[in-house]
């Protein structure tokens, strides 16, 4: 039977652009894992990695035009928004390079034998080594830094693992042409084509992940999709780590004195971050716990005028407009629930940005409202009214892991006073971030980041952004009186690397 085609669609108009490629046999997978695994020792050398890196970014800028324009072609995301995504890749990449060159992510600890200890301590010197072949997941949503040069393919490469991408159907010719670039920059460093594999097809990321040479994997898009290759992962002979973020609903409690103080500019805030990139981000707000009486009305009013002058937009495919107008359509019939700015249809092509609002007290018991607690992908978010701090204590008890959570206070509350502290105390065990008086789209590629959260945010107590994102993809080994001359360099006593290390309890930087 002949391989299924794999087309680029303009989801404007749902039509076919051009076929890219074919979907992957099970083995071109094999043969694109092979050739990654054989890549191993290529990335050995920290140096020619970081040049990689960097180089990979410089050329991923040097091609922007026609990155941009194939990418809008396919997403249907603007070029303003997806020239500042490329540009946050360029800078993940260089920013992942940088960490290589400084090499603390190694974690070298260096112990001399203490014989006066109980029990003795022999001699001991750990490092961590990379894990092997990545597979990565590419998302829908951002096809730039979440997808191919993103950010797991970049900390991976950085690791010194080679890495196997499994194209999202949503932008197949994006994926190609980036690889490309990538694999041009691997060629100037003396690096094969193998260090990045691209695949393309559901079976082929089902291959993916099963294969044997595959020593652990990043995933971002549904929480049904990564479960699935969670458990496959976990189902293999010999289980391997699984990265994967999910799904998140980002809470946001709205304090009363905040609602007074300030409910036009939350109002408006909140209409912006949930409407950006036509509400396709994970750090979407997707619920809003909001006081009753005239100070949340108002910041309600000031939502409805925001969302009100809305556009319509494009989603970045059909499926998922689809599934967004059925998926509001259901909310929206739910007792109790009101539609001050209807969601749903923009045409034929687009959807219509809008909220739902419900009373707070009908999503802190289990019924029919558990919906309002799943993520809906778009412009969408619920405000729940809330008549008492026990109610948004009891709707917050309910909440799965998130990717954020997040509080608007008044002045007084971040001086301390009030339940700001209190409030935090509660949102912390929910999310991977917490943010107070902001909002969440938007996430910051910084060595301090955690994007991640507990599940089914994401299935690791790992961050797939900033410089930590690395750990993923390395583990620790210690050699036990193993003579000088048989060390990695990176452990022996005279450091001839440099690298920060801890040597006998003691931090050398």
């Amino acid at each position: 039977m002949a391989a299924a085609p794999v087309w680029s669609v303009d989801p404007r108009t749902g039509k076919q652009r051009e076929q890219v490629a074919v979907e992957a046999s099970a083995q071109e997978v094999d043969a694109a894992v092979r050739a990654a695994h054989a890549a191993r020792d290529a990335l050995a050398d920290r140096s020619v990695r970081a040049a990689f890196l960097r180089t990979a970014a410089d050329e991923l800028k040097a091609a922007e035009s026609t990155l941009v324009e194939v990418a809008d072609a396919e997403t249907a995301l603007g070029p303003v928004r997806l020239t500042g995504e490329l540009t946050r890749t360029s800078y993940q990449l260089r920013a992942s390079a940088d960490i290589v060159d400084e090499g603390e992510f190694l974690g070298v600890v260096v112990n001399h034998p203490d014989d006066t200890a109980t029990p003795p301590i022999p001699d001991l010197r750990r490092y961590k080594v990379p894990l092997g072949v990545v597979a990565v997941y590419s998302a829908s949503n951002f096809p730039f830094a979440f997808s191919v040069p993103g950010g797991d393919t970049a900390s991976a490469l950085a690791a010194g693992c080679p890495v196997v991408v499994k194209a999202h159907p949503d932008h197949p010719a994006l994926s190609e042409l980036v690889a490309k670039v990538l694999r041009r920059a691997a060629d100037r460093h003396g690096l094969p084509d193998g260090v990045l594999g691209l695949v393309h097809g559901f079976e082929a990321g089902v291959e993916l992940i099963r294969h044997p040479l595959v020593a652990a994997a990043g995933f971002t898009g549904s929480v049904r999709g990564g479960r699935a290759l969670f458990d496959a992962a976990a189902a293999r002979a010999v289980p391997i780590p699984f990265h994967g973020e999910l799904g998140s609903l980002n809470p946001v409690v709205v304090t009363e004195a905040a609602a007074t103080e300030r409910a036009e500019a939350i109002g408006a805030g909140l209409a912006g971050s949930m409407t950006l990139g036509v509400g396709q981000f994970c750090v979407k707000p997707g619920l809003v716990l909001v006081p009753t009486g005239a100070a949340g009305d108002g910041l309600v009013k000031s939502l409805t005028d925001a969302v009100s002058d809305t556009d319509a937009g494009v989603l970045l495919d059909h499926r998922m407009r689809d599934n967004f107008v059925a998926g509001v359509a259901e909310r929206a019939a739910l007792p109790d629930v009101d539609s001050p700015v209807t969601p749903g249809s923009g045409g034929e092509h687009t959807v219509a940005a809008g909220f739902l609002t419900v009373p707070a007290g009908r999503l802190a018991a289990q019924g029919e409202h558990d919906l309002l607690l799943e993520e809906c992908f778009g412009p969408v978010t619920v405000v729940a009214r809330y008549e008492d701090e026990s109610e948004v204590r009891g709707v917050l008890s309910r909440l799965p892991g998130n990717l954020t959570a997040t509080v608007q206070l008044s002045a007084e509350e971040t001086a301390g006073q009030g339940r700001g502290a209190e409030i935090l105390a509660e949102l912390t065990p929910l999310a991977g971030r917490v943010l107070v008086n902001g909002w969440p789209t938007g996430v910051a590629v910084a060595a301090a980041q955690q994007h991640g959260g507990p599940y089914p945010a994401t299935t690791s107590t790992s961050t797939s952004v900033g410089g930590t994102a690395i750990e993923r993809w390395l583990r620790p080994v210690a050699y036990q009186n193993t003579p000088e001359a048989l060390l990695p360099a990176e452990l022996r006593d005279g450091n001839p690397l440099g690298l920060p290390r801890r040597f006998n309890g003691a931090l050398e930087r």
